[in-house]
């Protein structure tokens, strides 16, 4: 599959949009995430739309809400802004409780398009594994850097893949269980070590 002038446009958009955010307690621009996401989709079969919702699936939670995904709906169309609304968890600022809005996700997702589940399920695997690697470097530490702590973020994780296998058992959702299962076994040695 080629990709059109319209990924291009939103790969610029996204980058401008996440231009001064990084990857939580990193230096790291926010835009090697949405790059990952897009190539976990691009690499599970997804079509340009799905891989523009990839570059884009933070854009309405992180940057300004409705009014952000209209200009989505302007540049890209219905399909785009759909999938990206689909795996928002939240459009108003402040967000509600952390457990609230996770817990909502979770049942959205067992509902979702396959599109929102592929660009979800993209996301959270990119997510997981960015998790496991600096909890091999930082250990215990690294759970200061997430509002639900290392109880809350591993039951998130792991209530996700439970979601996600429900609907539909992919390679993408197995790999997603194998990093999950991974960062799950090294927080039990920890546990068990202190």
């Amino acid at each position: 599959m080629a990709l059109s002038t319209r990924f291009e446009e939103a790969f610029l958009f996204a980058t401008q949009l996440h231009a001064g955010q990084r990857r939580k307690g990193t230096d790291i621009p926010y835009i090697a995430h949405l790059l990952g996401v897009t190539s976990i989709v691009l690499e599970n079969g997804g079509d340009e739309d799905e891989a523009i919702a990839a570059l884009l699936h933070d854009a309405i939670e992180d940057q300004g809400g409705a009014p952000t995904g209209e200009e989505i709906r302007r540049r890209f169309g219905d399909t785009v802004v759909a999938i990206v609304d689909g795996c928002t968890d939240a459009e108003v600022m402040p967000k509600p409780p952390w457990r609230e809005r996770k817990e909502a996700y979770i049942a959205h997702i067992r509902e979702a398009s396959p599109a929102v589940r592929l660009v979800s399920a993209a996301d959270k695997l990119h997510n997981a594994r960015a998790v496991l690697a600096d909890y091999r470097v930082l250990g215990d530490a690294l759970w200061q850097r997430f509002t639900a702590g290392k109880d809350g973020t591993l039951w998130y994780y792991r209530s996700i893949v439970n979601a996600l296998r429900e609907v539909g058992p992919t390679s993408l959702v197995e790999e997603l269980d194998r990093v999950v299962s991974e960062i799950e076994r090294l927080a039990a040695e920890k546990s068990s070590s202190q």
